[in-house]
């Protein structure tokens, strides 16, 4: 596992049902789902590159907007979120990817 990542929160609206869809499977290969239209993620930079690039083909520029927020080292930052509601918060755990 690369040890340059970095954990991000995803937030998106998009105009468009169908285009919307399309973040959202998207996104789902990326990280983890946190609520409608949010994702967090534990990326390296070339992934994140990806993300982007994956990103900038779907969305239409002049209605949609995708705020990508850095939150620092994957490893060593602890978010502090508060979370109200059924659904508890608990952040990305690094897990094996097999190819």
């Amino acid at each position: 596992m690369p040890a340059d990542e970095r954990l991000y929160f995803v937030v998106y609206d998009i105009a468009d049902a169908k285009r919307w869809r399309s973040v959202f499977r998207t996104m789902r290969g990326y990280g983890e789902w946190v609520q409608l239209s949010v994702f967090q993620c534990r990326l390296s930079r070339v992934r994140h590159a990806e993300l982007i690039a994956d990103l900038d083909r779907i969305i239409h520029h002049d209605e949609d907007h995708i705020v990508l927020m850095d939150i620092g080292p994957a490893d060593k930052v602890e978010p502090k979120v508060v979370s109200l509601g059924k659904r508890p918060y608990t952040p990305v755990a690094r897990e094996p990817i097999i190819v």
